[in-house]
């Protein structure tokens, strides 16, 4: 989860910008329980096409 569209209950401003204590708080515990947090969707879907072709990659190995 990111907090890119999150509105904070306490000030009404997005969370990703941190106005207030309460958005920079939400802020960093996504950011520290969320490993992928920090991840563009570009390099989700890098990671996701690798992982697939090492995937094939072992099968085929096996299959051999």
């Amino acid at each position: 989860m990111t907090c890119d569209r999150l509105v904070c209950a306490n000030c009404a401003g997005p969370v990703s910008e941190g106005r207030c204590a309460v958005c920079r708080a939400h802020r960093e515990r996504v950011y520290r329980e969320s490993p992928l947090a920090n991840l563009s969707p570009v390099a989700l879907f890098t990671l996701l096409v690798t992982l697939i072709a090492v995937a094939l990659l072992a099968e085929r190995v096996v299959a051999a």
